[in-house]
């Protein structure tokens, strides 16, 4: 989904704005009580990934969780970052992306409008829940050596 395409999503359960955020410890997105603050000086992509993140705090998160010294706020920020995968990218979108022709993580990436980095944490994810591969709906998923999927029969 694109950064748009998100913000039309959840325009009626979040305030979404873009601001300066470079003065909160480096935060690019930020989640309280119903509003995300998005970092207003990064790419549309960058933008789209952190807001996916912060829609995953807004339906996982409870309390404040900045301080990650903290076992319990970090699983929740986890929990959040796994809904911000599979919000932009999931099983399927990775299926798409083979089906669109889609040769390498780059294009993957640019397919699904997320940035590559988001791609490859989200890939690592994928493999630490579901191994070297997956089956999806006549699919194979492959994670290693690096991402692959193939139609079988």
């Amino acid at each position: 989904m694109t950064y748009d395409e998100l913000q039309a999503k959840y325009e009626d359960e979040l305030c979404i704005i873009e601001t300066d955020l470079s003065n909160v410890n480096g935060l690019k997105g930020l989640y309280v009580d119903g509003c995300v603050a998005i970092e207003k000086n990064m790419t549309l992509k960058e933008k789209g990934c952190v807001l996916a993140e912060e829609v995953g705090h807004h339906l996982t998160s409870v309390g404040d969780i900045l301080m990650q010294d903290n076992t319990n706020n970090r699983r929740q920020e986890r929990k959040a970052r796994i809904v911000g995968y599979n919000i932009q990218i999931g099983l399927y979108g990775l299926i798409n992306a083979y089906k669109a022709g889609c040769k390498n993580s780059y294009e993957v990436a640019e397919y699904l409008d997320v940035t590559e980095a988001f791609l490859q944490d989200a890939i690592k994810y994928y493999k630490e829940k579901y191994g070297l591969l997956t089956k999806v709906d006549g699919y194979i998923i492959y994670f290693e050596p690096s991402l692959g999927v193939m139609k079988f029969l």
